[in-house]
């Protein structure tokens, strides 16, 4: 990944290399291979004491600036063929331009396609070890160079240099899981009278399209491509155009570790570049991660050619905490499952049902330890909230929480914009975490997805009221409870309208589980063996072994 910091021009691949760096400047009379378990004690309190070399020094806020394109397929980073003009992208921390978009036209995806199809071609026709092999030297290389792609991801993103870390992890054992799971594919063989029989074949589906979302931009790109290409597809990826640049990593890894040219390409752009995507001929399913209208577009574009689609939208998410729960793991689950990324999480419980016995400690308690989160540089190891992704969405989300203030809600803490000391962060979008108290059901700020760091609290009496209160919403991506009876817990989450549901824990999406929503929150699921459906189709052979008997 090419980058520039002040002074420097430099390619950082790895940690390894990282160190071969270090060593080689350190040591510059050693003409030997130092390997980093060979480095002696005395040699690694050298390395402590010295000074790092700039080139490999950790990235700081404000100090990376991408020249580079952001488009790649054919096997290599690629400019338009059409004249456009490009797009700002900004950096969350800052404000500051971070690199330039450069949206692909008509011309542009039908070429990504046609290399895609290609690809397909070949890589399909592999056997499943074949692509398994393929896939975990993709996952070796995240592996190696996990922090330089969390480091850009936070730069990209805003969110925490701890979570960043933690996402790229994500991919790399998604790409693992499936890897695993290529070779296992298979039918079904069926008996028939006479000897006849039949059996199915699982075969992919051809070029498959994967549309991203800002908040997990790396994640999301392998949550896609990995069950695609382990049932034999290939892919396009379009990133969205706040977030555009770990994706194209993600594509040089996958060429790197060895992928057919064109196996996983990336294209830019926005609403266009999309539509272009979902309306091509050659395109045989579209993967959709984002918002409910964008969604049901995509879907109805998607239907013009009858093209299967899976799609992760939004949510509305309840989380139920009884009288009985253990407290404090029930403050940890409401602060996980509002506050991470910002709040910027499509699968946040948002809506949190407390008690009446148990509410003012629960409020007083979950008041001061969200007034205890650190603010500020993403990439600090010490943050532990950084930025929202743009001014614009920054400005959205406190307009919500104006809007419940002017609707009777109480801002228990937070809600304002945050402006770091650092001078350098001062144009950066940040946000205090809000806690807003006295909620009721009818308030904009409990039935509308904020995507931002706004808890929702509301009060409930009976195991029946709160079930009905939480299902009371178009979507239902997840939910949770806490509760140390595990028959309510069990029961409670029979009656819960939601795709992915938590008991005494929340937001962990481990990638062998199945996560997707109910209702209006999505059709499908990413992750799990279930997602291999999702990127295959059976085919049915009989094969009769006798005569034919026919009518005529």
């Amino acid at each position: 990944m090419c980058l520039t910091i002040p002074g420097h021009t430099c390619n950082v691949q790895s940690e390894l290399w990282c160190w071969k760096i270090i060593v080689a400047e350190l040591l510059p009379q050693h003409h030997c291979q130092v390997s980093q378990k060979r480095l002696t004690l005395t040699m690694l309190r050298r390395l402590a004491a010295a000074p790092v070399p700039a080139a490999v020094r950790r990235m700081s806020s404000g100090s990376v600036h991408i020249t580079v394109p952001l488009n790649f397929w054919a096997g290599e980073r690629r400019t338009s063929h059409e004249k456009r003009d490009k797009e700002n992208v900004y950096e969350p921390a800052t404000g500051r331009v971070l690199c330039q978009l450069e949206p692909c036209g008509a011309v542009d995806v039908d070429q990504a396609v046609k290399a895609a199809k290609s690809a397909f071609g070949q890589w399909s026709k592999m056997s499943g070890m074949e692509r398994a092999r393929i896939m975990i030297e993709a996952a070796n290389i995240i592996e190696s160079r996990s922090e330089e792609i969390a480091q850009m991801e936070t730069v990209n993103n805003g969110k925490s240099i701890t979570e960043a870390r933690l996402d790229v992890d994500s991919a790399r054992q998604c790409i693992l899981y499936y890897a695993g799971l290529a070779a296992t594919l298979a039918g079904q063989h069926v008996q028939l009278p006479g000897g006849s029989f039949a059996y199915t074949r699982r075969e992919p589906l051809g070029v498959c399209a994967g549309i991203g979302a800002w908040n997990y931009p790396f994640q999301i790109a392998a949550w896609k491509s990995a069950p695609a290409l382990a049932c034999g597809n290939s892919m396009v990826f379009k990133p969205s155009p706040l977030t555009p640049v770990t994706a194209v990593m993600l594509a040089e890894i996958y060429a790197k570790a060895g992928a057919p040219e064109s196996l996983f390409s990336v294209v830019q752009g926005g609403q266009e570049t999309g539509s272009l995507l979902c309306h091509h001929h050659d395109v045989a399913k579209v993967s959709f991660t984002g918002s409910v209208p964008t969604g049901k577009r995509i879907m109805e574009m998607a239907s013009k050619g009858v093209k299967p689609v899976t799609l992760e939208l939004g949510g509305k998410s309840p989380l139920l905490i009884f009288q009985d729960s253990d407290l404090e793991n029930a403050l940890r689950g409401a602060l996980v499952a509002n506050f991470l990324s910002q709040g910027q999480v499509c699968s946040n419980g948002t809506r949190v049902f407390v008690h009446k016995d148990i509410l003012p400690k629960f409020l007083k308690e979950v008041v001061k330890r969200t007034q205890r989160i650190e603010i500020g540089d993403p990439l600090l190891e010490s943050t532990r909230m950084g930025a929202l992704v743009s001014r614009p969405h920054l400005d959205k989300v406190l307009s919500y929480v104006d809007q419940a203030k002017k609707e009777g809600a109480t801002v228990l803490c937070g809600g304002e914009q945050f402006v770091p000391s650092d001078p350098k962060l001062r144009g950066g979008y940040y946000m205090t975490p809000c806690v807003l108290g006295d909620c009721t059901d009818e308030m904009t700020c409990v039935k509308e997805e904020i995507f931002g760091p706004v808890m929702s609290i509301l009060s409930f009496e009976t195991e029946e009221e709160v079930l009905q209160r939480a299902n009371d919403t178009t979507m239902g991506l997840a939910a949770g409870v806490f509760t140390r009876d595990l028959r309510r817990a069990h029961r409670v989450v029979e009656h819960l309208k939601a795709g992915s549901c938590f008991i005494n824990n929340y937001n962990i999406t481990p990638v062998e589980v199945p996560f997707g929503g109910f209702k209006m929150s999505g059709i499908g699921r990413e992750n799990g063996q279930v997602t291999i459906e999702y990127y295959s189709q059976l085919k049915t052979v009989f094969v009769e072994m006798g005569d034919v008997d026919s009518l005529f």
